[in-house]
């Protein structure tokens, strides 16, 4: 009978001996022994791991049992003389200390190679990076099995000489670095010379390379770090072959005599997809480019960073210092803190930055692998950094991508349309943009409760009502204000107010996301009630009624703040007077509101007036609001072109820029004269339409017909391209049928 080393030790408690090897010879426990699984109970009791083995009451009834068992076994030759773990040993039983001895060269090179190469995306990493050092400026990548079978790269870059073969692969050898004194200057990506060498010691490697003086390419094969035969019995030395220039990579079979860590992969399909990672995903018509430099901090830096349609699963940082591919927590925390404004929670972007520091302010050898670097400055230098990518996201964002089912018949391709944000600049113009699905249709059939079944040449709600409601013209056809349009030489101006510029982030930051992609994608149905300014509209499977006067104050409000200091123009001819136009206001009002005679009128009048006058220059400057020295009004601002505001509210307007607008404080009068602009553009609300047998005045009716060609085929279309929806607005906003509700009800019928 022959027991392993420790796979015997007393018990302690319940008379039970506790085994954890393998018994060689299966004689020792004979039919009666019995095995049951661990228990987490008694393995917590008795500190025991992995299966305990029972023994019959025939061979140990007892604690006494135990003992003599033991005894027996210590006395005989079936267990070694050192006692078992768990029994205090002896002085001449303590073991003589072991000898340290060097290990193999080939363990040492296995043991790095696993340090540095952990899966074949590491392998692939470092030979991009070789590759770019080289000055390539195309790179061919090929993948089998997630790497694992085959892994290969070519290259455009200058090559490699043949005499430079021979050692390619040996640690530490390296074109990059001479002396110690190089690292304090170091700008490459790799330098240490261990990435070939660490593959070849765990895959086999094939290198083909040609310089351009190099009449043919050289191929050559190498294993631990040497060069080897292809072929048994051939010469190890590069052969010549037909090739182009640069280099091509070839590892085949990673891991091959590294079996433990060969089944530590899970999938091939999975390290394919780290490798796809590792060279970029399809974000380039999401990526905004970027240069700052900084003459205090002695740093210049570029890169490509991802916009607001870009949300990723986690944040993919490319960072290079002085063109050296490092990691640095410090910069990709405060990079994420800047994308939490414009990414919906979770999403993470997409961030390639290339920072060039002097290299006296660098220290690189702050790390065993150099993967992290320390230069001065650094806070202050990451504060620049992410307040222009800030600044740069505020200015290019005017628009998230959105996906929804095409209005077409029967279509089941996805489109994509775009809601507007509110830009930074006022020189950005979203526009509206579609692509070609790539996804293949689904071939299940859809419910109907989730079609949406509109169409934007079917008939509007109102072709159903009455010829007298409805208006002498048909409400589809192209919008005409009357107005004669001409266009100047007036150069653009960029906006760099502060002021401004906060307006614009606070009504980003009161976006309602679910609302603006409502407006972004709706279906205007028609006007219901033009005494309360109420329309439906559809969106998705949903019907809602929604404030058209709330929403177009919320419009024209933020269509003030994009286009600040570069309005058109309505001018008049021949002007209008102010003071005239000042008492119009003013006799509508008393009209409106009950007679105050301790109140003088006149005195509105004259102190309203002379604070126009006293402002009208930077009035002319930024809202396009012409006031001249006599007092005559000569232009208004226009917002949008092919829609005329009603100039009956002109005197009322003009009357409330007084009283109503801050012209204390900077931010407060630019907002609050904002609103009062948008407030005049709003369409008014129009008498009830007269019943059968009425007749409607004239200005009343040509009215009524420009309102409602101008809601149905300009403001509603221009709500969609580029209305920031925010949350006040829910409160014109009523869902009044859901076709997903509607089914159901149907099915209780």
């Amino acid at each position: 009978m022959v027991v392993s080393k420790s796979s015997v030790r007393a018990g302690c408690g319940g008379g039970r001996p506790i085994r954890h090897d393998v018994v060689s010879d299966a004689r020792i426990l004979p039919r009666e022994v019995e095995r049951r699984p661990h228990s987490t109970t008694s393995g917590r009791r008795r500190g025991a791991v992995g299966t305990h083995v029972k023994l019959t009451r025939d061979y140990c009834a007892g604690r006494e049992e135990v003992r003599d068992l033991m005894k027996a076994m210590a006395t005989s030759s079936l267990i070694p003389s050192s006692p078992p773990r768990g029994i205090k040993r002896k002085a001449d039983q303590i073991e003589a200390p072991r000898r340290i001895r060097a290990l193999h060269e080939d363990v040492v090179n296995k043991i790095a190679a696993g340090e540095i190469i952990v899966a074949p995306v590491h392998a692939l990493k470092e030979l991009i990076e070789n590759a770019v050092d080289a000055g390539s400026t195309s790179l061919e990548i090929l993948v089998k099995d997630g790497g694992l079978k085959l892994l290969q790269i070519t290259d455009n870059g200058c090559g490699i000489n043949t005499d430079d073969m021979a050692i390619l692969c040996e640690r530490f050898t390296t074109s990059k670095l001479k002396a110690f004194e190089d690292l304090t200057s170091i700008g490459t990506y790799g330098f240490r010379g261990e990435a070939l060498a660490s593959i070849s010691h765990i895959a086999h490697l094939t290198v083909t390379t040609k310089t351009a003086d190099s009449s043919c390419a050289w191929k050559a094969q190498y294993a631990g770090g040497k060069l080897a035969p292809a072929k048994p019995g051939q010469s190890a030395d590069p052969k010549a072959c037909a090739g182009r220039q640069g280099t091509q990579i070839t590892v085949e079979d990673l891991f091959y005599n590294v079996p433990t860590r060969r089944r530590a992969f899970r999938s091939a399909s999975e390290e394919y997809a780290k490798i796809a990672d590792q060279v970029g995903r399809a974000i380039a018509n999401e990526l905004i480019e970027f240069e700052l430099s900084n003459a205090q901090y002695g740093f210049k830096t570029e890169g490509l960073v991802s916009n607001a349609n870009y949300s990723g699963k986690r944040t993919a940082l490319l960072l290079f210092i002085n063109h050296r591919s490092v990691e640095s927590s410090t910069i990709k925390r405060a990079v994420e803190h800047t994308y939490s404004t414009f990414l919906p929670k979770g999403g993470k972007p997409f961030v390639y930055l290339s920072l060039e520091i002097d290299p006296a302010r660098v220290d690189v050898n702050v790390h065993p692998t150099k993967r992290e670097v320390n230069f001065l400055n650094e806070e202050e230098i990451i504060e620049l950094i992410c307040g222009d990518i800030r600044t740069r996201l505020g200015k290019v964002d005017t628009s998230r991508t959105f996906m929804t089912q095409s209005l077409l018949s029967g279509g089941k391709t996805p489109t994509i349309s775009k809601a507007a944000t509110m830009p930074e600049e006022s020189d950005v113009t979203p526009t509206t943009s579609k692509r070609p699905a790539t996804a293949k249709a689904g071939t299940q059939k859809p419910y109907e409760n989730n079609l949406i079944r509109t169409d934007a040449k079917s008939r509007k709600i109102t072709a159903m009502l009455p010829q007298a409601q409805r208006g002498s013209s048909p409400s589809r056809g192209p919008v005409s204000d009357g107005m004669e349009y001409e266009y100047t030489d007036k150069e653009h101006t960029s906006c760099r107010l502060t002021t401004i510029k906060d307006l614009r982030a606070s009504v980003r930051e009161d976006m309602h996301n679910e609302l603006t992609n409502i407006f972004a994608n709706h279906t205007f149905v028609g006007i219901v009630d033009e005494r309360k300014r109420i329309a439906a509209m559809q969106g998705g499977v949903r019907l809602f009624l929604v404030d058209y006067g709330m929403i177009a104050a919320e419009y024209f409000y933020q269509l003030g703040l994009t286009d600040f200091g570069n309005f058109g123009t309505f001018r008049f001819s021949p002007p209008l007077n102010l003071s005239e136009l000042l008492a119009i206001g003013v006799a509508q009002t008393k009209a409106l509101e009950p007679n105050d005679p301790n109140f003088d009128w006149d005195e509105v009048v004259t102190t309203v007036h002379a604070k126009l006058m006293s402002r009208r220059e930077m009035m002319a400057e930024y809202f396009a609001l012409e006031i001249s020295e006599e007092g005559e009004l000569l232009t208004l601002p226009l917002l949008m072109k092919g829609y005329m505001p009603s100039l009956g509210k002109l005197p009322n307007f003009l009357l409330r820029l007084g009283p109503h607008v801050d012209w204390t404080d900077e931010k407060g009068c630019f907002q609050s004269l904002l609103r009062e602009l948008a407030s005049f553009y709003v369409p008014e609300s129009l008498p009830p339409v007269p019943v059968k047998g009425e007749v409607e005045h004239e200005e009343i009716a040509k009215r009524r017909d420009e309102l409602r060609r101008a809601i149905e085929n300009t403001l509603f279309p221009a709500f969609k391209a580029r209305l920031v929806a925010t949350k006040p607005l829910l409160k014109g906003t009523i869902e009044v049928a859901n076709l997903k509700g509607l089914y159901r009800v149907f099915e209780r019928c």
